[in-house]
Formats: C-alpha cells, structure tokens, sequence
C-alpha cells in the first residue's frame, strides 16, 4: 500500500543527529527520584546451591564520567539490561532492545523539536536562556513545556513497543508484568526521559528476569501503562492539538505516529475453532445475514485513514447482542462469522485478531479482573489490526449492578464494558466488531444491554423445512437415505429468508408491545410519519421505563443499517485491487453508490424488532426476580417455622 499524502515524514538525518544524547542517556546519567520509590528487587528461587539467578548489578563502561549506580539515582540503562541474565556475552535481543531504545529516545526528541517549532515554544526556550521571557508569558511557557514532555514520553514509549514487539517471538506466554508507573515529570522533555528511564531501571532491576523474552515482555508492559497514563494526562489540552491532529511517519522502521494512538506492529491471532460455512448455519436468517455483511463491513476499513467508510456513512455494527435459547446456534454463528473474516484478511493479506474474553478473565484480585477486560479491549480494538471480540455468555461474566450474587470482578468487567462500548472516549473506527452472547439476557445489566447497537435474535431453526435441512446437515454423508420431497437448503436462500424475517417484524411479537402498538395506532391511526412514529415511541417509554435515549440511537442505528441493505459483491473480496486497495474517499463513494433511502416500513420494523427484544427482556427479568422473592419469601417461613419449634422445645 502507499503512504497517504496527509501523512508527514520525520527525516532520518534528524533523527540520527539525536544518536548522540540518546546514547548518553542509556549509557548513564543522575536522576533523584521525585515520585516513585526505588524498587526493591523479587525473592526469587535459587538455581543451584550458591548461586542467585541473577548477577549483581556492575559498571561495565570504564572512564564513565556520571556516577555509578552503586548511588540510588544513578542510571545505567545499558549495562543493566547487559546483566539482565547470566549470560556472559551480549545477546542479540539485549542489543536490539538497546538499539530500539535509542532509536524511540531520538524519534522522541525530534518530535519534541518540531512541537516546539510549531507552537512557538523554541522562541520562549532560548527568551528563557537569555533571561528575557516577559513574566506574562510564564504561565504559557510551562503549559507548553508539559505538553512537550507529555509528547516525548509518548513518542518513547509507542515506538519502544513499537520496535521491540517483533524481537522475541514467544513473549505471548511470557508472564511478567511491571509494577505502577509512577514517575512522570512534567517540567520538560529531558526531565521527563530522565524520569521514565529511571523508573524502567528500576523494573528491570527489581524484577526476576532469567530470559530474554521476560526482559522484552517487561518493557512493553512498563511501555503500554506509561502510554495509558500520559494519554488520560493528555486529555482535553488544547495545546496538543499540534501534535494530536497531525500525522508522521518514520520512514525506515514503518512506524506512523498518530496522536496519542498506540502503533503496535499488527499480529494476527492463530485461531484454532472449527469455521462454519454459512450455508451450515440453519435458520437464525437476519442474525446469519447481518453477520455476513458485518463481516465484509469490517473489509472497508481503511488502514491509512483510520477509518471505515461505512462508520463514516451510518450503518456500521459496532456492537451486538446475540441472544436465544441453549442450542439455538450462537457459537456456530461465532464460527461462521470469524471463519468469514479470517478468509477475507487472509486473502488481502490484512491482519485479522480474533478474541473471546471468558470466564476465566474473573479475579479474585481487586482490579484484576478490570485489567483483564481492558487487555480485551484493547488486542480487540487496535487501529493496526482488523478485529473481532466475543463475550459469550455474558451474563455469566459481567456483573448486574444491584445483584448482591454479582462479584466485584464481574462488576469491575461491567464497568470496563461500558465505558469501552459507549464512553466519553470511544471512538468508533469501523476496524472491530464486539459480540455479546447469552441465553439469559435478562441477567445482563440493563445499561450494557442497551449498549448492544443491534440485536440477534437465534432462535435456530423454526419450519419443516429448517428441521429437514439441519437433519440432512448433520447425518452427513455415510449414508443412502433418500432425500424425499423436500429441496435442499432452498429455504436457507439468504435473501429470500430475510426479506420474510423482516416482514414478520411490520407487527409486534411480545404481548406487551402488541397492546402499546394496536392503542397507538388506534389513536391516531397508520403510523406513516415522524411525528406518529414519535407518538409510538412515547407509548412504549410509557409502558417500559428502561426504554430510553439511548433504545432511540440503536433504532436510528438500525435503520441505517437496512438502509445499507446490501452485501458488499464477493468478488470485491476475492480481488482486493477492485475494492480493498481503493483509497478512503474511493470506497466511500463505491459504497454510497449502494445505499437505499429509508422506507417507513423499514422504521416500523426496526422499532419493533428492537422494542420486542427489550419487552422479552424485562418480563424475563421480572419473572426471574418475582421467583427469587417468592423463594426468599418460603425460606422466610421455614425460618420462622423452625425458631418457633426451637423456642417452644
């Protein structure tokens, strides 16, 4: 693919000037630690009797003119990762994290350079110098200094990761983590690099590291929290915007910086599920036919842009609820709809990162299990990869706030759940997909049920002809049964199917909005403008208070889904020169050209699709909690029953 034109090249002549003073802040210098502690080094086992697994800490740079780390703020960053194990010699990887190191620390100074320039903070530095900064421009120097600061500490850390990621391939099972990230100065750039490498000294002095791999797995830990944390600082600051809205891109190791977006190397998951063909998917048509044009919705992104046209244009799923009855179909709807994608990347040679966060991701350790479930998030939502993420059986796995049998690491992964679907900071780039599974979705809090932007109903399959079709699926083919008077899998034309699924939806299901629909369209007759359809959704709020706002956005999403009612053409999938490799603005208007405008009929069924699925929640959810009362209520009795045979005994 070719570099976007908006994109900006640092120079590489720039950058190599920095070597230098990168090279003299890996080498040595003093620092005294301001906010953080010094760390103080793991027990660990012994290897043999006698001697530790770790050698102690020595200078190996003779004639060092800054002071030895023998002083507690001294850094040697170098020669501690040199003795990072027992091996005599330097390693490959212990060079080429050294070697990445300064190159993010030169990456990061130029970049440094050049906010400066633009911001005009090089003209208040050398005022500064000269003892000429007018005392009323104090203020703005300073604020200035800590965004360059947040910018070099970001830089650092996005292009360490960056780099180091593709050094040590098993660093996936490698488990080792850094502690709090706690030492980020703000009073300038060179303070900031200070305080930062002597915090990642410490982790790797601290820590019980005996591979390689452990020391690269600890740096891209101690790099991904130090990103998070001056992200969140980030925030809000209109001095930034320089930076933040701009692009650049390092030519030599491919590495674009955009903001304060992470710019991990894209690696896809190895998936070992068995992929499902659609036509093994019997019955569940909208749910299989949403699924398939996710799927290709999903191929539109644009990895120059950071966009998808089809985020840019309504009618792209960015979250879904998959519920229905055990055995209805929903993980054969997961593998079908993961196989179809995994082909797609394959074939345009994209990389495609599938996750499941499952039961396993529950904690007994507090904040843990939030942890767990923001790594979830984010392998799901890098803007390098494409990305699909499932929670299944969510009920199970997110808390329901009020539910005293909730713990508090499923009420940490409802909270992280929430804030990642439908929070101040979520961005929408079209890249991922997230899928909420359940056979119970009545235990599902009601705001992160709401958060689900479409709802699939698998109810698996319903007709004669579905029975017939699954039965013939599944005896397979070690046998001479014959057929009968049926034709095979006609009923599973997509088009056909869906087109019949939708129509079912011009009525409501569910009793209780089958008697708010037939009121209102007594009332004031054939729903066939806003204003009637506005009346429509009054009266269902009226009968259902948990039907909000947000109920409306999700509808408004739906229909502009409908409105995007068609499947992007296979072959643009098989040749992706045709579609693919089309630059943003060319896919955007390819894709507009297919768009249909939004028909009545396709509001009215949006509304009681979704409006079904709310009612069938709650009178779950109501049946439920009136059988738990009711149990509360006998074991109540039986209580006082037994006190009272106790007390007259």
């Amino acid at each position: 693919m070719t570099v976007s034109n908006d994109l900006m090249e640092l120079k590489e002549d720039k950058i190599r000037e920095k070597y230098s003073a990168a090279e003299a802040l890996l080498t040595g210098f003093d620092h005294t630690p301001r906010i953080a502690a010094k760390r103080e080094p793991d027990v660990v086992q012994e290897r043999s009797p006698g001697l530790g697994t770790r050698r102690r800490f020595r200078s190996t740079t003779p004639g060092l003119v800054t002071r030895s780390t023998a002083r507690p703020e001294g850094v040697q960053l170098s020669a501690r990762i040199f003795q990072s194990d027992e091996d005599a010699l330097t390693t490959p990887l212990q060079a080429g994290v050294l070697q990445a190191l300064r190159r993010a620390l030169s990456v990061a100074q130029v970049m440094s350079d050049q906010f400066a320039e633009q911001t005009g903070l090089s003209d208040l530095k050398r005022a500064n110098l000269a003892g000429s900064l007018d005392p009323s421009r104090a203020d703005k120097f300073q604020q200035l200094l800590s965004a360059s600061a947040l910018i070099s500490l970001h830089v650092f850390a996005n292009m360490t990761d960056f780099l180091i990621s593709g050094l040590a391939a098993d660093t996936a099972d490698v488990e080792i983590q850094c502690g709090d990230v706690e030492e980020i100065l703000l009073d300038n750039d060179q303070l900031a690099l200070h305080g930062t490498l002597w915090e990642l000294d410490q982790e790797i002095s601290a820590a019980p590291i005996q591979t390689d791999a452990q020391l690269v797995s600890l740096i891209a830990s101690f790099c991904e929290q130090l990103m998070e944390k001056v992200t969140l600082r980030a925030e809000g600051s209109a001095l930034l915007q320089p930076f933040s809205e701009a692009r650049y891109r390092v030519e030599a190791d491919s590495f674009e910086i955009t903001g304060f977006t992470p710019a991990a190397r894209a690696r896809s998951t190895s998936l070992t599920m068995a992929f499902k063909k659609p036509e093994e998917v019997v019955g569940n048509h909208i749910a299989k036919y949403q699924a398939m044009k996710l799927a290709k919705m999903l191929m539109a992104y644009d990895f120059e842009r950071k966009m998808n046209p089809f985020a840019e244009l309504g009618g792209f799923i960015f979250t879904f609820m998959g519920d229905g009855k055990p055995g209805t179909g929903k993980t054969t709807l997961i593998q079908m709809m993961a196989g179809l994608i995994n082909d797609y990347c394959t074939n345009a040679g994209y990389a495609f990162r599938y996750q499941n966060l499952s039961t396993d991701s529950i904690d007994s350790y507090q904040g843990k299990s939030a942890q767990n479930a923001k790594a979830f998030i984010k392998t799901v939502t890098d803007p390098n990869v494409i990305g699909f993420g499932t929670i299944d059986d969510i009920d199970q796995l997110a808390g329901k706030r009020g539910d005293r049998q909730s713990s508090a690491g499923q009420l940490e992964i409802t909270a992280v759940l929430m804030e990642s679907f439908a929070g101040a900071n979520t961005v929408v780039r079209g890249n991922c997909t997230f899928g909420m599974f359940s056979n119970y979705p009545e235990n599902v809090d009601d705001a992160l049920r709401q958060r689900a932007g479409a709802r699939f109903l698998v109810d698996g399959p319903q007709t004669r002809e579905d029975y017939i079709d699954i039965l013939y699926l599944l005896m397979g083919k070690n046998h001479s049964i014959p057929v009968g008077e049926h034709e095979l899998f006609e009923a599973q034309v997509i088009q056909k199917a869906v087109a019949a699924s939708y129509e079912s939806h011009s009525r409501p299901k569910e009793d209780g909005l089958v008697k708010v629909f037939d009121r209102i369209s007594a009332s004031i007759g054939e729903l066939d403008t806003i204003a009637k359809l506005g009346a429509y959704l009054k009266g269902i709020q009226e009968a259902d208070e948990r039907f909000t706002g947000r109920a409306i956005k999700n509808i408004t999403d739906a229909v502009k889904v409908r409105s995007m009612d068609f499947e992007l053409p296979d072959e643009w999938m098989e040749e992706p020169d045709l579609f693919l490799f089309k630059d943003y603005e060319t896919k955007k208007s390819m894709i507009a050209e297919l768009a249909q405008p939004i028909s009545i009929e396709m509001v009215i069924q949006e509304i009681n699709r979704y409006a079904d699925s709310e009612f069938r929640y709650a009178d779950k959810s109501d049946e439920v909690a009136i059988e738990n009362a009711v149990r509360e209520m006998q074991r109540m009795e039986e209580a006082k029953r037994r006190y009272r045979d106790l007390s007259r005994s």
